[in-house]
């Protein structure tokens, strides 16, 4: 449901407490509409009547000067003195009656908004009117505010229906961004603005024009991003104060300490101001009070109270804030690492000094929480206070993940000569080493590695070197040689949290993308289940767990449980993690699902939020330019394949989506010689790197673009040794070809799993063999349960799908049909396929004939029905 009103904002997410409102209005005395300041009740109101018919509808509106009237808030309809004697609630009711017009309708109806600020008479009279019956009532109020005993008496005394008005979910701030922007917004987007606005409608419209104001919020690729900081606007401030009120000094410094810190211990606020103050503010809804296991901690009691507030903080009053915070925070022992962490980062914003040692500590600490900015501001911080080689390096590795590699490199070069201790020369060597290998640079990464895991005498640092080495050979596709120097690392005693932690990861990762699908997902089950007691020492650990978890899941056919840990990975930091793009095994699983504009929507958030130079954007962009091509956007398709190449040269199973969306590519052009010599090319490529998973799918690929004899024997050896049920049924498909029966069973196992796209075309691949072998009723059949499947892949094209829609027309008039469809020339068909211009135009000819068109055009329209 959008449905627009004079705002031009668009009325969503609330069809439910529509239809309550309207249901009640019918059936009963009327509604109260009960939500706090903002949240849509005059708007939910408004649209409620708009659906009405049959009644004479007087409005009414409650305000702060029209309270200190008798009847103030219907002063516009009572134009005429009571009568002598007259009962002052019958008089008003009967100038609402004349007022209403009743003779054009069948029943008068009041609408007041903000029935908490009637006055004493206007509040009698609505009671009145509800317990009478002389009119329905329509009233709305906002929650924790006193309200006229009449009012009050609405609701208690059950006279009138009370629906509560909760916030916009974050689904619902989606589709309201989408309706007011009249476009698609990036899921990042929706979730910064469901967050800052609470779901809260008013704020949300005001945050969306402050955004577009200062270009925050601008429309790039396609999409609404917001990028940067909220800049307060003079609209927003006055509305966000006239919500705060009035404070007096002890408050207004409540709440500042809180906007500052939040969440802050209620005990550290109290003794920093007084516990007297801080329970006004909580009184008033300013800040609420949150159980953080023995820890009483305040939050603001809206988002954007913390902006405002530290809006009108100057920068001496905001130092001396943060320095009261760190102070406070140091005098109680600092016992846990949070508060170690907040007392360094106070420290750092208040401009008080802060030693080297406590901000590398901290800086450690919030790489380990998946902080990487706040990790590098603060290992920048301690190496201007003196910090040395260590800190570089731990530098290094956050710069590399932050997409800026090169800066690392150039820091870990300069630092070199200041590696005088072994621990400084092996953490030097390690963070040099994996800065290498991201960068592709994989020999001197090696070198370097194996020097310094040859050279350590400290375990702890040498199982560090072997697992960072494995990395490098996964990276660069030597998963064998990656499990030897995880089994190198394994044997190194004792062991750490953080080595375990670390060996896990690569220890799945290599599991995951080798076929072991079923122990990778164990064994990442197994670690993930204790990252309470890792999280903080091993920051590479958690995003490499989540991504081999998500590919083992992905690859099996798990895509319920694929899904779940794609959005939990997405949900950690933003993207900016040593392994991230979890939103393109997001994207796959909607892909396989035939869910291929969803797919695109899940690629074009994940790129907006990876890092430019990182071989995870390209892999990214390969899905996208796979969903386009299956939605028939071919051109976007080609831009956004070409655009993908770069970023992923250097990493094979990065690499892998990108040849695979090549493959589709070439298939939506028309191209089939082409999409399968490319679909060759890429399953020897993901057998060379031992890439199991794209393995799979790239032999599959064949099967589906009608080519089965060139991947069933080598899909069947993978089947032998591959776990869960994808391979085997690879297989099973590759196999079937020309056997009905067989197609339909596979196609029920694609579809039990999820995979409604690969049932669709296996379906419609049953079709064709039915009707190869002359058997017209089993064909149609088996054509309608196609069709009926590809309904459920809206806008998705495939040469299985294409059939489905031209069975008349023999392979190579198909191929020639799709050629002239994508707009190419008799000439260039007859280049393309190695034929003489007017054998290609005979193909075509007949073509026609048997579609019964005349000409491209037709042909375009006729193919584009399947989308």
């Amino acid at each position: 449901m959008s449905e627009q009103l004079g705002s031009g904002w668009p009325f969503v997410g609330r069809g439910g407490p529509l239809t309550t409102v309207r249901e009640a209005l019918r059936s009963g005395a009327g509604v109260m509409i009960a939500g706090e300041a903002g949240v849509g009740k005059s708007r939910l109101a408004a649209q409620a009547l708009a659906g009405l018919r049959g009644y004479a509808v007087v409005r009414a509106l409650g305000t702060e000067t029209a309270s200190m009237i008798p009847f103030g808030s219907f002063a516009h309809v009572l134009t005429g003195p009571p009568e002598e004697g007259e009962n002052l609630l019958r008089w008003a009711a009967r100038h609402l009656h004349a007022a209403g017009q009743p003779e054009s309708a069948s029943e008068l109806l009041v609408s007041v908004d903000d029935a908490h600020r009637l006055d004493a008479a206007s509040a009698a009279l609505v009671h009145y009117l509800a317990e009478s019956g002389e009119a329905r009532l329509l009233v709305t109020v906002r929650s924790g505010e006193p309200q006229p005993e009449p009012v009050a008496a609405l609701w208690k005394d059950e006279l009138i229906t009370r629906v509560e008005l909760p916030p916009l979910t974050g689904e619902e701030v989606g589709q309201v961004l989408a309706g007011a922007l009249g476009g698609e917004v990036a899921g990042e987007t929706v979730r910064h603005l469901a967050r800052v606005s609470g779901g809260n409608v008013l704020y949300l419209r005001e945050v969306v024009h402050a955004g577009r104001a200062s270009g925050c919020l601008a429309e790039r690729d396609g999409q609404w991003h917001w990028r940067g900081e909220l800049s307060v606007t003079t609209r927003l401030r006055e509305l966000v104060s006239d919500r705060i009120g009035h404070l007096d000094a002890d408050e207004r410094e409540v709440l500042e300490l809180v906007a500052f810190s939040e969440p802050v211990g209620a005990e550290l606020l109290a003794s920093l101001t007084s516990a007297q103050a801080v329970e006004r503010v909580e009184d008033r809804g300013l800040v609420v009070s949150v159980a953080e296991g023995r820890r009483a901690q305040l939050r603001l009691g809206h988002p954007l109270y913390g902006e405002v507030v530290r809006a009108g903080c100057g920068t001496l009053r905001t130092r001396r804030l943060r320095r009261m915070l760190a102070e406070a925070l140091e005098s109680t022992g600092l016992r846990r690492r949070e508060d170690r962490l907040r007392a360094a980062v106070w420290r750092l914003d208040s401009g008080s000094a802060a030693d080297p040692g406590t901000l590398a500590a901290a800086a450690r600490l919030a790489w380990g929480r998946q902080d990487p900015r706040l990790a590098a501001r603060l290992a920048r911080a301690a190496i201007d206070a003196g910090a040395g080689v260590a800190t570089v390096a731990l530098l290094g590795e956050i710069l590399m993940v932050l997409g800026d590699a090169d800066s690392a490199l150039a820091a870990l070069r300069r630092a070199a000569r200041d590696a005088v201790t072994e621990g400084e020369r092996a953490q030097h060597a390690i963070s040099l080493g994996i800065n290498l290998a991201w960068t592709g640079t994989d020999a001197e990464a090696c070198r370097l590695l194996d020097v310094a895991a040859e050279t350590i005498s400290d375990p702890v640092l040498r199982q560090e070197a072997h697992i960072y080495r494995g990395v490098a050979d996964f990276l660069a596709g030597r998963l064998r040689g990656a499990a030897g120097s995880l089994a190198r690392a394994l044997a190194c005693r004792p062991a750490t949290v953080r080595g375990t932690a670390h060996a896990a990861g690569l220890d799945a990762w290599i599991a995951a993308y080798s076929g072991r699908f079923q122990y990778a997902i164990a064994v990442a089950d197994r670690a993930l289940a204790d990252v309470a007691g890792w999280g903080d020492e091993a920051p590479h650990a958690l995003p490499t767990l989540l991504d081999a978890r998500c590919a083992a899941q992905a690859f099996s056919g798990r895509l319920e449980e694929a899904a779940r840990t794609a959005e939990e990975g997405m949900g950690l930091a933003a993207g900016e993690l040593s392994v991230t793009g979890f939103g393109t095994y997001r994207a796959l699983v909607s892909r396989l699902r035939g869910e291929a504009a969803e797919a695109a929507r899940w690629c074009r958030d994940d790129a907006a939020r990876l890092p430019v130079r990182t071989p995870y954007l390209g892999r990214c962009l390969g899905e996208l330019a796979h969903a386009l091509a299956l939605l028939g956007r071919v051109e976007q398709a080609r831009e956004t394949l070409a655009e993908a190449e770069e970023p992923v040269a250097r990493w094979p199973f990065t690499r892998q989506p990108v040849l695979q969306a090549a493959v589709w590519v070439a298939a939506a052009e028309g191209d089939l010689d082409e999409a399968v010599r490319l679909c060759v090319s890429a399953a020897d490529l993901a057998e060379k790197h031992e890439q199991v998973g794209g393995l799979m799918f790239a032999l599959h690929d064949l099967v589906r673009l009608g080519s089965p004899d060139l991947a069933a024997d080598r899909l069947s050896a993978l089947a032998e040794h591959v776990d869960g049920p994808l391979a085997g049924l690879f297989a099973r498909h590759a196999r079937a070809t020309g056997h009905p029966a067989e197609l339909a069973a596979v196609a029920g196992e694609f579809e039990r799993l999820g995979l409604v796209l690969y049932a669709a075309e296996a379906t419609a691949q049953e079709a064709a063999a039915y009707r190869d072998a002359g058997r017209g009723t089993l064909a149609r059949g088996a054509q309608t349960r196609a069709w009926a499947l590809a309904r459920r892949c809206p806008g998705v094209t495939t040469p299985a799908l294409v059939e489905l829609a031209t069975p008349e027309l023999t392979p190579r008039q198909r191929e020639i049909v799709r050629l002239a469809a994508a707009g190419l020339t008799n000439r260039e068909i007859a280049d393309r396929l190695t034929l003489s211009t007017r054998t290609a135009a005979n193909h075509l000819q007949a073509a026609y004939d048997k579609l019964g068109v005349n000409d491209r055009t037709q042909v375009g329209r006729l193919l584009a029905a399947l989308q």
